[in-house]
């Protein structure tokens, strides 16, 4: 990095500070703030206490380790923050929102929330604690924006063991799909600019989910498995072995790393639900089923909320940015130590994952920065359908 793009760096990077630093009240925690970002931006292998101390200069992690356990400040507060930075940064119209879990393998049982469970992140069932996180993704870039620790019912209720790991006591049980409802209202409520709202199977399938999204009026494109009930028509994997030939389509629904994505698309209007809807609507649901082109009997199912008149090109590319917040996962574990704590308590672990999350928000927007001063970027154009539908019928 040549001295100019260093200055760059850092003269963003204070900026940063500047619009969290009130959140912390002395002079000493916004000192250890700052030097706990860097650090996890920093060149640190490993990036537990100790390397992270070192790298800002530190004798010893406790100052560090006091910033994360003991010192008063609240993390929802810098989210907040982190909320506002990223619609600055990376905000536009049709932003998306994307729901996901991922899996941080933990040693011991007094972690808060740690047990035997599966993590998608492993692929098995391992000792580990489950973070669910919200995204969101533009054309501009992508960046975690909220996080809460899953607690299995076996810490909820254990209320002592939850008061040892400093969980709060108005802490319950919720359900992954419960705890991503709170963070869709918190994203509403905030500058993000939510158009749209995706997630897997596991978060689609739950109605309570989707109509709640439905009430407040925000679309989603949303994965279903395929014993998926859709009214009026039974399962969804009966209702797409009935399409036509010509109900399927082959569309991109973005680029991976090997060019556009492309596979076979169906897709459908369902009826309205005068209960929910009246008699004009203005926005209508969708089932879609996306087919591998290289191996057809691989099938998977998404149920569709929607403006009128919003075509299955967009309903498709918003299926598509899902793989975003993968993408985040990976980054901000590689770059920005989300997964390399060193904390048991439960304030602990949502202070260093908040404060991660702010230093890949900075990495996105540094990124987004430099490719607007670049070349524009090249969008591939999408596959256009001459297949016409009506309102429940191919």
């Amino acid at each position: 990095m040549d001295d100019l793009a260093d200055a760059t760096w850092g003269r963003e990077l204070d900026d940063l500070f500047l619009r969290i630093g009130h959140r912390f009240g002395r002079a000493d925690l916004r000192r250890r703030m700052r030097d706990y970002v860097r650090a996890l931006l920093g060149p640190v292998g490993r990036k537990n206490g100790w390397q992270l101390a070192e790298h800002a200069g530190h004798r010893t992690p406790d100052g560090l380790q006091r910033l994360l356990n003991g010192a008063t400040w609240n993390a929802d507060d810098v989210r907040d923050d982190l909320q506002t930075y990223v619609a600055d940064k990376l905000g536009e119209a049709d932003g998306v929102l994307i729901l996901d879990d991922t899996g941080f393998v933990k040693k011991g049982t007094t972690s808060a929330g740690v047990q035997r469970q599966y993590s998608g992140t492993a692929g098995r069932t391992e000792n580990c604690q489950i973070g669910v996180f919200a995204a969101f993704v533009t054309t501009r870039g992508r960046a975690l924006v909220d996080r809460e620790l899953y607690l299995p019912k076996s810490w909820t209720d254990d209320r002592e063991r939850c008061r040892a790991a400093k969980v709060p006591d108005e802490r319950g049980f919720a359900t992954k799909p419960e705890l991503a409802r709170v963070m869709v209202l918190r994203a509403l409520a905030s500058p993000l600019p939510n158009a749209w709202v995706t997630a897997d199977a596991a978060y689609g399938q739950e109605w309570r989910f989707r109509r709640m999204l439905e009430e407040t009026a925000v679309g989603y494109v949303l994965a279903v498995p395929k014993s998926q009930p859709v009214p009026r028509f039974g399962r969804i994997d009966y209702l797409f072995s009935q399409a036509p030939g010509e109900a399927w389509e082959q569309r991109s629904c973005g680029d991976g790393a090997k060019g556009p994505r492309v596979y076979d698309w169906a897709a459908v209007q369902l009826p309205v639900i005068e209960d929910f809807d009246g008699e004009r609507p203005t926005r209508r649901r969708w089932a879609l089923a996306r087919r591998s082109i290289s191996r057809p009997d691989q099938i998977a199912y998404y149920l569709a909320y929607a403006p009128v008149g919003t075509g299955v090109d967009r309903l498709v590319r918003v299926a598509g940015r899902r793989w975003a917040i993968e993408e985040c996962f990976q980054a901000a574990k590689n770059e920005c130590g989300l997964d390399q704590y060193e904390v048991r308590r439960y304030v602990g672990w949502m202070r260093h994952t908040t404060l991660a999350m702010l230093a890949h928000a900075f990495l996105a927007a540094t990124a987004a920065d430099a490719a607007a001063k670049g070349d524009a970027e090249t969008v591939p154009p999408w596959f256009r359908s001459p297949w016409q539908k009506s309102a429940g019928s191919w």
